[in-house]
């Protein structure tokens, strides 16, 4: 295969464009967005830098290749030809995942049959549900091969263990974070922080962290696999310095705990405090005003919607009171939730998907 191929960065559908700017301040590109994600063209360092430094992408995916096949003994015989031990390992186990829209080849369950034989009688890798993950997707009669090099979810950034309820993933908390304006240069707070997710992923930014610092990743099982380029890489990844300080506040006692320990885990335990309080407690802390970010409990998520209004309106009242200056970002499900609060919001952001349900963010100028 060549040196240069497609790499696509998959996020939650809704936050393309938010990934997009992340990318390009990353210095990625020229990027192409698409549904669910976007698309640039590099090579396997890109690849690594991609799940090592984007706190926004959910997967990155290397799209290492394809032909036209407009049967199965056609996909059979091109698949057997096609330099699979460029990519993959014969000691390494792979699976493989099709599907097929608008082709000739309309089984995906054989298609997906007729590439496992191909690669394990030619390259003698074994199969395995713990394998290197292989997309084989045919639409209009064409084939094309995706290695899934992230393996486990970016959001697993592998220093968070302890999660409350119904916890926001840490690539929307990224993505959320950018589009209310942060960059890592002013406080953040959160009044409902749960296990701590918005608060550890402002840290992490302030502090130069990249997300990925402290987990595997799947390209390291693949044959163009360097361990002493990405060595280099990693350690490039210096932290900086940063004034800036991260509040998160909870009125559950074990929520607060949680998101401690993680701050721990993270390396960021000096640059964020943790405390039980309820809302009608909140202050805000000494220094320059920043942004409060927030994921409340909204109905489908935690209890019923009924009780939670209440919840809602003594938010904004409190932030609105003691919080001039401030930003203000929330994200829920539920609109009549958000205008509870009486905060002056702009429009609302588009829906992103999350788990069953569609989550907007509710974002304010300065207070």
């Amino acid at each position: 295969m060549d040196e240069t191929f497609e790499i696509f960065l998959a996020c939650a559908p809704g936050l393309e464009t938010a990934l997009t700017a992340e990318a390009k301040a990353a210095g990625f590109g020229p990027l192409r967005p698409a549904a669910g994600g976007v698309a640039f063209d590099g090579g396997w360092p890109e690849v690594w830098r991609a799940n090592l430094c984007l706190r926004g992408a959910a997967r990155v995916l290397a799209r290492i290749g394809g032909f036209p096949a407009v049967h199965l003994a056609q996909l059979d015989k091109r698949a057997r030809k096609f330099p699979w031990g460029a990519v993959l390992r014969a000691d390494q186990p792979f699976k493989v995942e099709a599907v097929s829209r608008k082709s000739k080849i309309y089984h995906a369950g054989a298609a997906k049959q007729r590439v496992e034989t191909a690669i394990t009688e030619t390259l003698g890798a074994p199969l395995g549900d713990d394998g290197v993950r292989l997309l084989v997707r045919i639409e209009d009669n064409l084939v094309t091969f995706s290695v899934d090099t992230s393996g486990a979810p970016l959001h697993r950034r592998g220093h968070k263990e302890a999660v409350g309820k119904a916890p926001m993933r840490e690539t929307l908390a990224a993505l959320f974070l950018r589009d209310c304006g942060y960059r890592g240069e002013e406080p953040v707070l959160d009044p409902m922080c749960g296990s701590g997710t918005f608060v550890l992923e402002a840290a992490e930014i302030a502090a130069g962290l990249a997300p990925g610092r402290t987990r595997a990743f799947d390209f390291e099982r693949l044959a163009s696999f360097d361990p002493e380029e990405w060595a280099a890489l990693k350690a490039a990844q210096a932290p900086r310095e940063t004034a800036m300080r991260f509040h998160g506040f909870d009125r559950d006692a074990g929520a607060v705990r949680s998101a401690t320990a993680n701050a721990e885990r993270a390396g960021v335990s000096e640059l964020t405090s943790f405390t039980c309080q309820p809302v009608s407690a909140l202050e805000p802390p000494k220094g320059p005003p920043g942004l409060v970010m927030v994921n409340p409990p909204y109905g489908a998520r935690i209890g019923k919607p009924g009780p939670l209004h209440a919840l809602h309106r003594s938010l904004g009242e409190v932030l609105m009171q003691r919080f001039r200056g401030w930003r203000v970002g929330i994200v829920t499900s539920e609109p009549g939730l958000a205008r509870e609060t009486g905060l002056p919001f702009l429009p609302p952001g588009p829906p992103v998907a999350h788990g069953a349900l569609k989550i907007r963010l509710y974002r304010t100028d300065p207070l």
